[in-house]
């Protein structure tokens, strides 16, 4: 088991809470149930060697909640039950007043020598002026809209419980939604599951426990799939749409229809006591040869409640089309008082509200594409600032900039979904058994690899590093490439296998948000020869760009993992410059590769100190915006690897006899028309670049003339060579 590095306030809310605390001996005749923890604001108190967790924190509105397993941990573990009234009573507060359900009497009895005032009641209601509630799972009653308010507003719940044995009496109920406990809970993203834990001793750990073996999913999704996919033998996405695929990645999230090579393009999720279905263009909605799969989703989504569904304005023949299946239908903006809501993915306003709706039951139904958002914000992050994201983030589904093309698509049989599909989730928990207990997988999760470690990827660019359940998943990684290693892929030493294409893809991103980069580097690069320096190194920056953007070369390189600081004139902060570490732009998704898909980095310039680095090392470039015109500023690089760099008109004889040693591995050469990037060796022993230069400035002033175009080109033409290209043939 590992732990994971220090998290802002789910970190200092744990310390809190194990305060005092060196172990939790859980044997005894109390068997919890393992909690299913999804959302943002979730984390586990104590997890055992199978990474189930018996106990659990959360935070929902302004207010706080701890769940334990089993009620007999009420008694079990006083000093934890102080620990958490103390926690749960919130920073600041003097409200020392505890409501105690009365089944659970004899924890009035533990706090009497505490500071608490124990009031021991038959069941919550709004008149009880405390500032904690405990109850058992059993008593939150048929209907417990009250407590959640309470929650919301600010108040502290302690619940405990188990859920195995409701669950072996109600067969045939859902366990996450009627389970009395989980209607409470559940908003607050911790449910009681039907799954009994096992009892061990645990130790207390420093840090909020992780293990890759917590990597799972939380339900059998066959009984939600045979409900939703009947009378259902195809998706229609024929016809000139192109949608979206979407990262299933939740521990309660579920696809529904996916292409024949495994991409999701409609999937659904739980998401506190409500649900959602996202489907990946909205132009689907309205498709009538989708009616029938529109008619069960909404029934799903509704929960029997037979509440008004509210569609967006701007879903009018999606709103025509249900009204037609006889649903309750109102064109509304978001509404609290709806039973199911419609809308696109294309909008950012009532975020926390929506998520608020669905947490606390409702339905939502949501539509939408990021492959065009993706395509017109380059270099911007879809996983974080696409706006549907913003609501499905938290939900465990997320909207990729990948396309998924027009075609039919068989629905999946929902028990052979369940046995043979692919989830995020159970084949990275199947892959990090793979690596650390030397699990055998089958040959289907072989051929899944690959695309496990682009949504690895995808997932890790969410950076939500105070959520738990992501940190769980980054935890699990940096624990695989530790072990693992990464592939030194080289032209020489190609990658070919599944396996390795997906360790190569987490080893790039997770480099790049991992908590302690500098640990994980010898484990991703492994020769990494230490390189003579330059320190305070001056550029001088005099541009005059035209309509695109263009590269400005330092003569500097950065060695993999290598840090520097920069540091840059007030003059070019936030006016779309770039620093970019790199040059070998080019993207690969190749079954072969020679290098990682992407080897280089941007970094926008956004104030006068900046830190930049790459994985892969690299030239170092200043990108100039369209349209800009600067004479005269500096960049001060704090340090760097000088690299072999000459330019016609202002290096000199003498100082190219000394540039040309520079230890960088790639050199550049600056003519009047064209920049040729080009490995050092190759001009280590070039005496006279004088010579090349008019060369090439022949051969680029006989191309304008064959255009009939200025000589002088409005900007300088780059040659770069590179091991592998995506397209063409390589030089």
């Amino acid at each position: 088991m590992s732990t994971q590095p220090p998290q802002t306030r789910h970190e200092a809310a744990y310390m809190s809470l194990i305060r005092g605390l060196r172990e939790l001996d859980l044997h005894g005749p109390c068997v919890p149930s393992d909690l299913v923890l999804i959302g943002d604001h979730a984390f586990p108190l104590a997890m055992n060697s199978r990474g189930q967790v018996p106990m659990a924190a959360s935070l929902y509105g302004r207010g706080r909640i701890v769940v334990l397993g089993h009620e007999g941990y009420l008694t079990a573990f006083p000093a934890l039950v102080e620990n958490a009234l103390t926690w749960l009573r919130g920073d600041g507060s003097d409200n020392l007043s505890v409501g105690i359900q009365r089944n659970i009497m004899a924890v009035a009895d533990n706090l009497s020598k505490a500071s608490f005032q124990a009031n021991v009641v038959g069941a919550f209601s709004n008149n009880l002026e405390v500032g904690v509630y405990v109850t058992d799972a059993y008593s939150v009653g048929a209907d417990p809209k009250d407590l959640v308010a309470f929650l919301k507003a600010g108040g502290g719940v302690l619940i405990a419980g188990q859920a195995w044995s409701w669950a072996a009496d109600h067969p045939k109920e859902n366990t996450l939604l009627q389970f009395g406990g989980n209607k409470v809970s559940g908003v607050a993203g911790i449910y009681f599951s039907e799954h009994p834990g096992e009892v061990e001793c645990l130790p207390v750990y420093p840090q909020i426990p992780s293990s890759w073996m917590a990597v799972v999913i939380g339900k059998d999704f066959e009984d939600d799939l045979e409900f939703l996919l009947q009378g259902i033998p195809d998706f229609d996405l024929q016809n000139e749409v192109v949608a979206s695929e979407v990262l299933v990645h939740g521990p309660l999230a579920f696809p529904i229809g996916t292409t024949e090579d495994r991409r999701a393009f409609l999937a659904g999720a739980y998401y506190g006591q409500g649900r959602v279905v996202v489907i990946t263009h909205e132009g689907l909605l309205r498709r009538e040869t989708l009616a029938p799969f529109w008619k069960n989703a909404i029934d799903w989504l509704d929960e029997g409640r037979n509440g008004v569904v509210g569609v967006v304005p701007d879903l009018d023949q999606a709103f025509n089309l249900f009204r037609e299946s006889k649903f309750n239908c109102r064109k509304t903006n978001f509404s609290e008082d709806l039973s199911v809501f419609v809308c696109t993915a294309y909008s950012d306003q009532h975020v926390e509200e929506i998520q608020n709706f669905v947490a606390e039951g409702g339905g939502l139904l949501i539509g939408g594409h990021a492959w065009h958002w993706a395509q017109t914000h380059n270099g911007e992050n879809p996983m974080t600032e696409f706006s549907g994201n913003k609501i499905l983030n938290k939900m465990g589904l997320s909207l990729l900039g990948n396309i998924i093309g027009e075609g039919s698509y068989k629905a999946p049989v929902p028990s052979q979904a369940i046995k043979d599909g692919y989830h995020f989730r159970h084949l990275l928990h199947r892959f990090a058994g793979h690596v650390n207990k030397g699990v055998a997988l089958t040959e289907h999760e072989e051929e899944c690899l690959k695309k496990l470690g682009r949504d690895c990827a995808n997932y890790l660019n969410m950076k939500a590093h105070d959520c738990s359940s992501y940190t769980q998943v980054l935890s699990t990684l940096t624990d695989i490439l530790k072990k693992s290693g990464m592939p030194q892929v080289c032209e020489s030493s190609p990658v070919k296998s599944p396996k390795d294409h997906l360790l190569l893809s987490v080893g790039t991103e997770l480099y790049k948000v991992c908590p302690d980069p500098d640990a994980l580097l010898p484990h991703l690069i492994k020769d990494n020869p230490l390189m003579p320096v330059v320190y305070n190194h001056t550029i001088m920056i005099d541009v005059n760009t035209a309509g695109m953007v263009e590269w400005i070369s330092t003569g500097l390189y950065l060695s993999p993992g290598m840090k520097t600081y920069m540091e840059i004139p007030a003059d070019i902060v936030n006016k779309g410059w770039k620093v970019q570490i790199g040059c070998q732009t080019d993207k690969l998704n190749a079954t072969e590769l020679k290098r990682a898909p992407s080897v280089y980095e941007r970094f926008p310039i956004t104030t006068e100190m900046m830190q930049v680095s790459n994985l892969w090392g690299g030239l170092v470039y200043l990108v100039a915006p369209p349209k800009t015109q600067v004479q005269g500023i500096q960049v001060i690089v704090q340090m760097a690897v000088p690299a072999p760099y000459y330019k016609s008109g202002v290096t000199t004889a003498a100082d190219w006899s000394l540039l040309r040693t520079g230890p960088s591995p790639w050199a550049e050469l600056e003519f009047d028309n064209i920049i040729l990037t080009v490995p050092s060796d190759f001009v280590r022993n070039l005496d006279r670049p004088d010579e090349l230069a008019s060369y090439w400035d022949d051969i680029m002033r006989s191309i304008a003339d064959l255009a009939a175009i200025p000589h002088k080109f409005p900007r300088k033409e780059r040659f770069v060579t590179d091991v592998q290209i995506s397209h063409g043939e390589c030089v």
